[in-house]
């Protein structure tokens, strides 16, 4: 059985069914495997949580279909602290977390930094607030 729903997101439901009864009086049904498949309709990058954030914290974005990712972290100056995604990616839903450290593993000092997002044409930035 398929289910598709379209609400904001394109959302697909596979289920198989491992064992259907079926008598005079009732319907019996074990399901062995559901899987969900979810494909945003709009690029976007959400808010860090949580935000301000003390030693790490977690940056979700969404893709409506395949494309190169670069998601950034810039201090209030503009200057590049660390790549966190340089890649490829498949439509969907991803989330990446933000160890509060520089390219080079050292801890950044406490402050407001922007996180950029470039996938595709589309390109969109964030603030938020580390605090040690």
């Amino acid at each position: 059985l398929k289910f598709n729903v379209i609400n904001k997101q394109a959302l697909s439901h596979i289920i198989k069914i491992k064992k259907l009864e079926v008598n005079e009086q009732d319907v019996n049904t074990n399901i062995l495997e559901t899987h969900k498949t979810e494909i945003p309709i709009i690029y976007d990058l959400k808010q860090n949580y949580p935000n301000p954030f003390n030693l790490e914290t977690l940056i979700k974005y969404q893709l409506p279909e395949d494309c190169k990712v670069v998601l950034s972290i810039f201090n209030v100056l503009g200057q590049e602290i660390r790549t966190l995604v340089r890649e490829g990616k498949k439509a969907g839903y991803y989330s990446v977390k933000w160890d509060g450290k520089d390219k080079n593993g050292i801890s950044v000092s406490s402050g407001l930094y922007i996180y950029k997002l470039k996938a595709g044409s589309f390109i969109k930035s964030r603030k938020m607030l580390l605090l040690k």
